[in-house]
């Protein structure tokens, strides 16, 4: 086991599949050890443990060194929040250690300082949006399908943060901080490792809306004996 190793906080994994790629850091106290984004359309489920396995042995480490797990849980692509969340959820139980989830509008406001509006990219030109104050959430996520022009925070009200589309022209006030996905997933990491030791719930999927595909209505065949 490497040296610097900081045994006090342990070794975590973080790892998010909501958007389309594969991200991942492993991290042991402040320190990342390792990071890596992977873009991908499709393919997630295969190449996700794959990929934390060779990020972990480039850092020296197996999956038996690690302490804890954090996951990105969403908002997101619902199959790659359920891969992502499942992971961490067998991974957790296999190893027996604790499994914590952050959302990603969260990890956009990590380390942004004063009021700011996240907002993340959801199907059909709508968007994902939450009010942060220094990190701290003022409100709860919501999902938003006005026009653009109406989405923007008011006057002095914050720094848009994440998915925006270009300012207004009308608008000079404002400019948009647009976090790299290899960033996004060491702020997963840093959060998670600050939620270590305390109680949290099992990760689950953000959902803030209802998939698309609908569970059939037509009655479920007789099983017949």
């Amino acid at each position: 086991m490497p040296l610097d190793l900081n045994l006090a906080q342990g070794l975590l994994l973080a790892f998010d599949t909501a958007a389309a790629h594969c991200a991942a850091a492993v991290m042991s106290g402040d320190r990342i050890l390792g990071s890596r984004v992977e873009p991908m359309q499709k393919g997630q489920a295969e190449r996700l443990m794959p990929m934390l396995e060779d990020l972990l042995a480039e850092a020296g480490f197996t999956w038996r060194d690690l302490s804890a797990i954090g996951v990105g849980i969403g908002p997101g692509n619902f199959t790659g929040v359920r891969i992502s969340v499942a992971a961490a959820r067998g991974l957790a139980l296999g190893l027996g250690v604790p499994a914590i989830g952050v959302s990603g509008l969260r990890a956009l406001a990590y380390r942004m300082v004063g009021p700011v509006r996240v907002a993340i990219n959801g199907p059909r030109d709508s968007f994902y949006l939450q009010d942060y104050v220094t990190e701290l959430a003022s409100g709860d996520p919501w999902i938003s399908e006005a026009p653009h022009s109406e989405l923007w925070p008011g006057v002095g009200a914050g720094v848009p943060v994440g998915d925006w589309p270009d300012p207004p022209t009308d608008r000079p006030d404002l400019w948009v901080a647009r976090p790299e996905p290899l960033g996004l997933i060491c702020a997963v990491a840093h959060i998670a490792q600050s939620l270590v030791g305390t109680s949290q719930p099992r990760p689950a999927p953000l959902y803030l809306r209802s998939a698309d595909a609908a569970p059939s209505s037509d009655p479920p065949p007789v099983i017949l004996r």
